[in-house]
């Protein structure tokens, strides 16, 4: 008995999420929630200075035209589900990829995302930050 307790509480060690990691992971469920319903301080607060934010497209924008985008209703998001989250600590830098699936509403037009990103987080002032953020289209399956 008492080394299957031993090879349970290690295995529940190996899982865990280091408390930046969980920390970071908030910031992208924020952020997800801030997509489907804008607030421009949120995403201000979400968002470094230095932001440079790729869409699968190739435009790139910066944090101002960013936040712009999504509270102004040019970038609007009906659903957003991300899967296969990873979560990569480095120092002070955050690297996540997910495989992003939403439903769009952009330009008055219905649309389907189906993406694979990369957003890379900075710690500021004891915040995780959006620092960067680039998108490509999901290879058909």
């Amino acid at each position: 008995m008492p080394i299957l307790l031993c090879c349970l509480l290690s295995s529940a060690f190996t899982f865990a999420q280091s408390a930046d990691e969980k920390a970071v992971a908030d910031a992208v469920e924020n952020f997800r929630k801030l997509m489907l319903k804008p607030d421009k301080t949120g995403l201000e607060n979400m968002a470094a200075e230095e932001l440079s934010y790729g869409h699968s497209g190739g435009l790139i924008e910066d944090k101002v035209a960013f936040v712009d985008d999504i509270v102004t209703g040019k970038s609007v998001f009906k659903t957003v589900l991300l899967e296969d989250q990873t979560i990569k600590i480095a120092s002070d830098v955050a690297i996540v990829r997910h495989h992003l699936i939403a439903d769009t509403f952009n330009n008055n037009t219905a649309g389907k995302a189906d993406l694979l990103v990369l957003l890379i987080w900075k710690k500021q002032n004891g915040q995780w930050k959006l620092l960067a953020r680039q998108a490509a289209k999901s290879p058909a399956k």
